[in-house]
C-alpha cells in the first residue's frame, strides 16, 4: 500500500477542511408575495409548493 513520503503540514490541512466550511443558506423568492423561502420545500407563509396549495395555513 502507499504511504505519504511527507508528513502533511498543518496548513494544507486546514485549507482542505476551509472548503467544507458552513455556507449561508439559499433562498427563493415567492412569485405571488415576494415572501422569501428554502428552495424545493413548502414556503411556509403561504402553504404552497409549486404553484399548487399543500398546506392549510391560517391567518
Amino acid at each position: 500500500m502507499a504511504n505519504p513520503k511527507r508528513k502533511q503540514s498543518k496548513r494544507r490541512s486546514a485549507n482542505r477542511r476551509a472548503a467544507n466550511a458552513f455556507q449561508a443558506p439559499q433562498f427563493a423568492t415567492d412569485k405571488s408575495d415576494g415572501s422569501l423561502f428554502r428552495p424545493h420545500r413548502v414556503n411556509p407563509k403561504t402553504g404552497m409548493y409549486r404553484g399548487r396549495q399543500v398546506l392549510n395555513i391560517e391567518t
